[in-house]
């Protein structure tokens, strides 16, 4: 029996392929005496600014997130404060590389600290640290694989630097040891389309040349026989056709949106609209909150982009794993279950109030059709409140993201309030299963497939249909096209992903008709385990 690693589905898809590690970066050697200070920081600057440099030429070689990416870990670079504790360092008896990496040890140790968004940047620190430790011993640092053919990616956790040079053409799949849902490696494997498995257990061990199946939606990583490497012949681009509208073999719309950050990743994008626009990536890298004119720049940049075409907005998703700083978050037991998504507005109401009305201003000036939802609500009256709010600033299609069981059960009641539901798997099944989703001992709790929480969403599309309101999904699983069809079948209208991924799901609902569609999300919602409910669905080829 091949061998079965789980870990946490961090992009959506399904690849096989022999696996390949990414080398790890040059190590420290042993400390010697400072014999010249002077000389010491010169060397340590020159190496920072170097490397400042390298990333800055990455960053202007790259588009969209990759790009914004790295002029954030950049920035990092030019930070005074890392010149400061650098030379103080030296000064203390460090020599330059020690003291790069002494001073980078503790500004890491900081964004552990806060967790969530923060904590997943420590990663950036440490490539940093990793880039400029070897320019000060004149090493090279390590780059991607070249086995000759497409391969796996198998590293530690990937660098913005690095992840930025993923190539599907080259890159089949990646899998981390390390990493979360909100790191940079999943971030940008999203963007490419590449499916991921991050937290993976074992993932190190696997060896160069192993024909391993990456399944990014489930979170598994299957490992097979060794394998020669053969040259594989090239892959023909898909062409994206003239209607952009997902539909089922019968015409049934089924309407195939896109999750973004930001304009950057609508470069290029041909899609029907944007069905999850995570504002909490502009919102991210500010001390302060950002301030109205910024946001409405930032917002109608984007419904510029989407002409004619729908935009939904979800207003600040923070607390919990993706904190930031100038909320000043109080320490909770349990952050998962506190302060976060929309309930942040019984501590800063202000900041809801202020972004409903950027939104509203950009909106004033566009054709996009603009819809604005929140996060984590949980109750009838918490749904009005935020409805009633954004239509008093002018924003009259307003809904709610259902992660929360509650939401769910409530979901026809809820929808007396609000336009339209938009479903949250990725929290939804973090709740309902009582699992962390950023723990990949839990990874088969998390499966989207488990019977429970399709009823869940099969309980939110039936209120939906009853009162002639849309019930989409957005999170992640979206970009399985086998779930894609269960999802329309249970009666989902919109289905929101990667870019990357729409295409797949546009094929994979083509080739099912309505009542088949039906029919596998009753034998899936019928199943006793996620497998058996995957067996449902059978793509043709």
């Amino acid at each position: 029996m091949p061998e079965l690693l789980r870990g946490l589905g961090a992009s959506a898809g399904t690849a096989t392929g022999p696996a390949y590690r990414l080398a790890d970066p040059p190590r420290l050697p042993p400390p010697r005496p400072v014999t010249d200070a002077g000389t010491e920081v010169d060397r340590a600057y020159a190496a920072i600014e170097a490397v400042c440099h390298d990333i800055g030429r990455r960053a202007a070689e790259a588009d969209g997130t990759a790009a914004e990416i790295l002029r954030a870990q950049a920035a990092l670079a030019t930070d005074p404060a890392l010149r400061e504790g650098v030379a103080s360092a030296v000064h203390s008896g460090l020599e330059a590389p020690h003291a790069v990496a002494a001073v980078l040890a503790d500004h890491r140790s900081a964004l552990l600290a806060a967790g969530g968004l923060l904590a997943a940047r420590a990663a950036d620190l440490d490539d940093l640290r990793d880039r400029v430790v070897a320019h000060c011993l004149g090493l090279p640092m390590p780059t991607l694989p070249e086995p000759g053919c497409p391969f796996v990616l198998v590293a530690v956790d990937l660098a913005p630097a690095d992840a930025a040079l993923l190539d599907a053409a080259r890159v089949l799949a990646v899998v981390t040891s390390a990493g979360s849902f909100v790191s940079h490696t999943a971030i940008l494997a999203r963007a490419r389309g590449l499916p991921t498995v991050v937290a993976c257990g074992g993932a190190l061990d696997i060896a160069d040349g192993t024909i391993v199946t990456v399944d990014g939606t489930a979170g598994r990583v299957t490992l097979g026989r060794a394998a020669e490497v053969t040259e594989d012949p090239p892959v023909p681009a898909r062409e994206e056709p003239a209607d952009l509208r997902g539909r089922t073999a019968d015409g049934h719309p089924i309407a195939l949106l896109a999750n973004i950050g930001g304009a950057a990743e609508l470069d290029g994008v041909a899609v029907e609209g944007v069905g999850l626009f995570r504002t909490e990536l502009l919102f991210q890298h500010h001390i302060d909150p950002p301030t109205p004119e910024e946001q409405t720049a930032a917002y109608a940049e984007v419904f510029a982009a989407m002409p004619g075409r729908q935009v939904v907005v979800r207003t600040l998703d923070a607390g919990s794993d993706k904190p930031l700083p100038f909320l000043h978050e109080h320490d909770e037991p349990n952050p998962a279950l506190g302060i976060r998504g929309l309930r942040m507005a019984r501590r800063r109401g202000d900041i809801l109030r202020t972004q409903i009305a950027a939104i509203a201003a950009a909106a004033r000036h566009c054709t996009a059709r603009v819809a604005v939802m929140a996060p984590m609500v949980t109750t009838v009256a918490e749904a009005a409140q935020f409805a009633a709010l954004c239509r008093d600033a002018g924003l009259p299609t307003v809904g709610v993201m259902v992660e929360v069981p509650a939401a769910a059960v409530r979901s026809a009641e809820i929808l007396q309030v609000v336009d339209f539901l938009s479903v949250g798997t990725n929290d939804l099944s973090q709740y309902a299963f009582a699992a962390d989703r950023r723990s990949g001992e839990l990874a088969d709790l998390l499966d989207p497939w488990q019977p429970a929480l399709l009823s869940l969403i099969a309980l939110c599309a039936a209120a939906g249909a009853a009162v002639g309101r849309p019930v989409g999904v957005c999170g992640e699983a979206a970009a399985d096209p086998a779930f894609a069809v269960v999802l329309a079948g249970l009666g989902i209208t919109s289905l929101s992903m990667s870019p990357a991924a729409v295409p797949g799901v546009r094929a994979a609902l083509a080739a099912y008709t309505s009542d088949e569609c039906r029919a596998a999300a009753q034998q899936a919602l019928a199943a006793a385990d996620p497998g058996a409910a995957r067996a449902a669905v059978r793509l043709p080829g």
